[in-house]
């Protein structure tokens, strides 16, 4: 049956068989939590799919997929898929603008939007989406006296779609029996890092045979319980918590709202789990924060038995042998320590935690691990359906990403580019032929525009963004997203942007991290009024030179990056937003815009004046425009002779 189900409807069919009762998804409302079997899944998602098809939803149409993680929302992509439609996420946080330009490229027809917010956006920017005929919402607060013409409750649509099988009770099974596993299944837009998003059409094929590989290389199976709490509208989440629960049939759980994730994970405590690097730098920030607001007896108990994990730890959870005294102290620290504070993380339970999307700082990385928490990193991207490597149990590293995953062939190109071809290869770019070429050549291998290596030890190693990777005026490599991402590993510095390429040395920006230094300003009675004026300020100006300055006696030491060490840095008066276009939906950075946007304060990184002023744009939570205003200090740092320089004198 399994091998038949080459579709997610199938998938359905087949997981309401043989897993009849069992939890397939779970939603927090009002602190309670409520489960639908795969039987009543299965239910609800066929009452949508005939409503929708009693609405005029034909083969071909696109099914605009807006909120956050809600079992409604899931259960409308397989039942756009149930009648050869095309479920489009979107990002829930995007600006109208944003979500305009996805519809209309996408030619959507119909809307499945969580709430009132994401209707009022889809009503706002409807005149210039000509296709956009229908409005189905989740939730049904605020919206009473909306005019009804082309606004659906979920609920009534349902009702219509039980009327629609009793008088065609054949015709969802047909549409459903005409699926194939090349039929595109859906379209994942990209963050837009450079431009406009690109639309990825993704066959069904490509996520059901990449999730089953990855299923069979982590032996995940249906007992398995993942909290969904990353946007829908990110290739990850689709893998996660649609593709591998569809296909091993394990359960989905989406917390009460973004505020209540922390407390929804503990709840839960999930047996597999998901974060990129930031995440697990926010939970281990959290907990050095919470230490150091303990008292002196519980700190001393704590760093004594993080030193025992540290040592013994990572051999521990690899099943390598120690001696009885390391085994009795780490069961100790284990009672004492591991154990509540897994616990209180929200990972007593966890089998299998992976990372990915930038690199992780290997002290974060050791952390987590030395508690027996089996975090695996992985590499991949849209195009791929996710994976393009994953490691091995026994076989974990902190600098590498891993081997090819099933079925994926690598190969570094003469640019020392990464390339891949695997089942899960997107079809295309939707409307973009020309990109296609660019991406995938006509052997199938796609260009990933990752610079990499395999290391000794087998595994791949990403350097940066092979469009990213530039030179100094002396001909040394400059790579930004690695010097950037070692000085992320501090915990009170959330994002960094570097500048060298064709200049004579490397400068940065920097964004404090405001709970991290905030935390850091209570205890040590700094008072500020604001995120600007705590960036200013001449501690938190050394507490950010002592991390460069660390960061560039760590690169003095790396023969090929050693030219890369940071001369001049600067905090800016305000957090990189993607609401101001300086980052993407999911944060990557926007080099591009922040260049021009910035381009006085990174002429004046590049002379000898120690200030500079700034006015800046910012868009506010409810849309309206302002400006803010700074004189921003420019600091020197101490820069160490490379190594390989000290070993030739």
């Amino acid at each position: 049956m399994e091998n038949k189900a080459n579709t997610f409807p199938k998938l359905l069919i087949a997981n309401a068989q043989r897993f009849a009762n069992r939890p397939a998804i779970r939603e927090k409302e009002f602190g309670v939590w409520q489960t639908w079997s795969w039987v009543q899944m299965r239910d609800e998602i066929f009452a949508l799919a005939n409503g929708l098809a009693a609405m005029g939803f034909k083969r071909g149409d696109k099914l605009a997929i807006i909120g956050a993680n809600r079992p409604r929302l899931y259960w409308g992509m397989c039942a756009a898929q149930c009648l050869g439609g095309i479920p489009v996420p979107v990002y829930q946080d995007s600006v109208a603008s944003e979500m305009q330009y996805v519809l209309d490229h996408a030619e959507v027809r119909f809307v499945l939007a969580e709430d009132q917010e994401q209707v009022d956006k889809s009503l706002e920017i409807r005149e210039n989406c000509p296709s956009m005929q229908q409005i189905i919402y989740d939730d049904t607060r605020g919206l009473r006296d909306y005019d009804a013409g082309i606004l659906h409750d979920f609920a009534a649509v349902q009702e219509k779609g039980r009327a629609f099988a009793k008088d065609k009770p054949d015709y969802l099974q047909q549409e459903i029996d005409k699926g194939t596993g090349s039929d595109v299944g859906i379209y994942l837009y990209t963050s837009g890092t450079t431009g406009k998003p690109k639309g990825v059409v993704m066959t069904n094929d490509n996520i059901i045979i990449t999730s089953r590989n990855s299923i069979a290389f982590d032996k995940l199976t249906e007992h398995e319980e993942i909290l969904s709490y990353l946007p829908m509208a990110w290739v990850g989440d689709h893998i996660f918590s649609y593709g591998q629960a569809y296909v091993a049939g394990f359960c989905v759980n989406c917390p009460e709202s973004e505020a209540t994730v922390h407390t929804d994970l503990r709840e839960i405590g999930p047996t597999y789990y998901f974060a990129p690097p930031r995440l697990f730098e926010n939970i281990l920030t959290t907990v050095t924060i919470r230490m150091q607001d303990a008292g002196k007896l519980k700190q001393k108990m704590f760093n004594y038995f993080m030193d025992v994990a540290r040592k013994t730890g990572i051999d521990m959870l690899e099943g390598r042998a120690l001696s009885f005294k390391d085994k009795m102290l780490y069961k100790l620290g284990n009672f004492l320590v591991y154990a509540p504070l897994k616990n209180t993380m929200g990972f007593s339970r966890v089998r299998l935690a992976y990372t990915a999307g930038e690199a992780i700082g290997p002290e974060i990385f050791d952390f987590f691990r030395s508690l027996g928490i089996n975090v695996k990193q992985l590499y991949g991207q849209t195009e791929s359906s996710v994976f393009i490597t994953m490691q091995p149990d026994g076989e974990i590293y902190a600098d590498t990403v891993g081997v090819p995953a099933p079925e994926v062939e690598i190969k570094i190109n003469d640019d020392r580019e990464v390339m891949y071809r695997s089942p899960g290869v997107f079809h295309s770019y939707y409307k973009n032929e020309e990109a296609t070429r660019e991406t995938k050549n006509a052997e199938g291998w796609v260009y990933t525009g990752d610079a990499g290596f395999f290391a000794d030890n087998g595994q791949l190693k990403i350097i940066d963004r092979a469009k990213d990777v530039g030179k100094f005026n002396d001909g040394s490599m400059f790579a930004p997203k690695y010097i950037e991402n070692k000085l992320k590993f501090f915990p009170h510095i959330r994002e960094v942007v570097t500048f060298g390429d064709a200049k004579d040395h490397c400068t940065a920006f920097i964004n404090i991290d405001l709970e991290a230094v905030g935390n850091w300003a209570e205890r040590n009675n700094v008072p500020y009024a604001s995120y600007q004026e705590l960036a200013g300020h001449v501690e938190v100006y050394k507490m950010m030179l002592e991390s460069v300055e660390q960061v560039n006696s760590d690169l003095a030491a790396d023969p090929m990056l050693s030219n890369s060490q940071i001369h001049r840095f600067l905090i800016l008066h305000k957090e990189l937003d993607p609401d101001d276009g300086e980052l993407t939906r999911t944060r990557k950075v926007r080099r591009r815009i922040i260049a021009e946007k910035y381009d006085v304060l990174i002429a004046a990184l590049y002379s000898d004046v120690k200030d500079c002023y700034v006015k800046t744009e910012v868009t506010f939570e409810d849309g309206r425009k302002g400006a803010i205003e700074a004189t921003l200090n420019i600091q020197d740092a101490k820069t160490f002779t490379p190594v390989v320089q000290q070993e030739a004198a």
